[in-house]
């Protein structure tokens, strides 16, 4: 203590711990799923590893000693089984990370009605799908939700009209559910990263994509998969044991850039 504060000062470190705790992580196979499942893990939560192809189900889950599961995170029957069998092989669930959400681009002027369906399916109604079932199993001992959204969702992005529209969309539910569930003891949050060399972003921009971005980026590279997965275990943690209704900005300093080019100044 000091002359003027005898509070108890906490254990900060363990915080960050999620020994005991059961967490379902929705699209966990690759990329920033694969590595949010190691964070979870490595930190002592026991996981429900989804995915829609049941190989990478149950290839997550034999590197982090978790419970593969497979299906359709878009099917409200099937979301009800995900978090029935989550609780039935858990004991229980404490928290999920949702991370499902992929784009195509298409121009504005260009977008069918399939497009439009298809985007808010894959980044918005399986947030909402999860956010329902996932509060009920959730609801005796509270617990955490945690969303991938999208820096498209807060400015304009190239041919990203629908993707940016259902991530805004996302990001308000997220507040939503912030203010609905708090008295359940359910923190709601999210992560909105920029560019992320995931393996599917890898194989479409290739390497010439990735020298653009890495030059566009304050801190001179794209966000890799561990980066996003890192801002999610804060989140999930009791370090954020006070935040809820959030979205953090996960883009390398992109967001917070005048837009002249460094070398025209």
């Amino acid at each position: 203590m000091t002359r003027l504060d005898d509070t108890p000062v906490p254990d900060y470190a363990g915080r960050l711990r999620l020994d005991g705790r059961r967490f379902v992580v929705i699209g966990a196979g690759q990329g920033i799923g694969r590595q949010a499942s190691h964070a979870l893990a490595a930190n002592g939560a026991r996981l429900l590893t989804v995915d829609v192809d049941p190989d990478l189900a149950g290839e997550i889950a034999a590197e982090v000693d978790g419970v593969a599961w497979s299906g359709d995170a878009t099917d409200r029957d099937e979301v009800a089984r995900m978090f029935a069998d989550a609780t039935r092989a858990l004991g229980g669930v404490d928290g999920f990370v949702d991370i499902v959400g992929i784009s195509r681009f298409v121009d504005l002027l260009d977008l069918t009605d399939d497009d439009w369906n298809w985007h808010f399916d894959m980044s918005l109604r399986h947030a909402f799908l999860a956010m329902q079932y996932g509060a009920r199993a959730m609801a005796e001992r509270g617990g955490v939700m945690v969303f991938v959204a999208s820096v498209s969702g807060m400015t304009a992005a190239p041919r990203h009209a629908a993707y940016g529209a259902a991530k805004a969309g996302l990001m308000s539910l997220v507040r939503t559910g912030a203010v609905e569930l708090g008295p359940m003891g359910i923190r709601v949050n999210a992560v909105a990263p920029g560019v992320v060399w995931t393996p599917r972003v890898s194989g479409y921009l290739g390497e010439a994509g990735r020298q653009r971005n890495s030059d566009n980026a304050p801190l001179g590279r794209v966000a890799l998969p561990e980066d996003i997965a890192s801002a999610l275990l804060f989140f999930a943690s009791d370090l954020a044991g006070y935040v809820t209704g959030q979205t953090l900005t996960v883009d390398g300093g992109v967001g917070a850039k005048f837009p002249y080019p460094m070398d025209g100044l």
